[in-house]
């Protein structure tokens, strides 16, 4: 992970281990807002799933608003531990991979009948520059600010906004964009979690697809006989897979039209240069 002290220029400390990237240890508060935030989400996506309540959805009643709640918290806690850990330096680009993921997500995801989302690109790429941290924080600001300003209903999926920042950065550190076939396959694999994750959000709280592509795939699926979660669930592994594939293929191909001075800025992006 790089200290902000690196990115910024500053300090001179680097590990012998890892030499492209300094690390300092987190705090102890920075772990546990982490852990608090996953058993926050772990505890909401339990309950929903044992439950099933069935008037989530009919209207915005306690039911609805606790779920909304407590995937909100998980994620809010998850983002502040999450920041001691992005450099300062990258706090400034986020705005700008925010917007995008909101405009593009509210085009494709709400507006269009393409099955897709595509609103996570923008915290993919932060997360290949950055980090898994960064890329994390960068999905939760999202949800939120476009909960807040436009579309209320994303709120509720703002942990698995926070997961597929935060595999993005994970993949990265392993090489994975250093080569289109391993971005694809690795983005086929984060979109079964992020499936899973939204799909009884989906379900309980919103009676399926929200956007014009998903939700008519689910209402296709519910005709052919398939109960509420089930045809939900399907449909978000489908599309998940899809989309995070191809995300992770647009965020390779970002990467590689940056400038190598840019790039040069934030050492984590390293792990994604090609080694040829």
């Amino acid at each position: 992970m790089t200290s902000p002290a690196s990115a910024s220029g500053q300090g001179s400390a680097a590990t012998a281990a890892d030499p492209g990237e300094t690390t300092i240890p987190a705090p102890l508060w920075a772990h546990a807002l982490v852990a608090a935030g996953a058993a926050a989400i772990i505890a909401t996506y339990v309950t929903v799933l044992m439950t099933q309540p069935a008037t989530l959805g009919h209207d915005l009643g306690h039911t609805t608003l606790w779920v909304m709640l407590g995937y909100l918290t998980g994620g809010l806690l998850i983002a502040a531990g999450a920041l001691p850990l992005i450099p300062r330096s990258f706090l400034a680009l986020m705005p700008a991979a925010i917007a995008l993921n909101i405009v593009v997500g509210q085009i494709v995801g709400t507006m269009t009948p393409i099955p897709l989302y595509l609103d996570a690109l923008g915290s993919v790429v932060v997360g290949v520059i950055a980090g898994p941290a960064a890329g994390a924080l960068t999905g939760v600001l999202t949800n939120v600010i476009w909960g807040v300003t436009i579309n209320p209903t994303v709120i509720a999926f703002t942990a698995g906004a926070a997961f597929i920042g935060a595999a993005a950065g994970w993949a990265a550190r392993i090489g994975a964009f250093r080569a289109i076939w391993s971005a694809v396959l690795i983005g086929l694999v984060a979109g079964i979690p992020a499936g899973a994750l939204g799909a009884p959000v989906a379900a309980f709280v919103f009676g399926g697809g929200l956007g014009v592509g998903t939700g008519g795939v689910v209402a296709t699926m519910q005709a052919a006989g398939l109960e509420m979660l089930y045809a939900t669930t399907l449909q978000s592994l489908l599309s998940d897979t899809a989309d995070k594939a191809l995300i992770f293929l647009l965020a390779l191909l970002v990467l590689r039209a940056l400038p190598l001075r840019l790039l040069g800025r934030h050492p984590f992006t390293r792990h994604s240069l090609p080694t040829g």
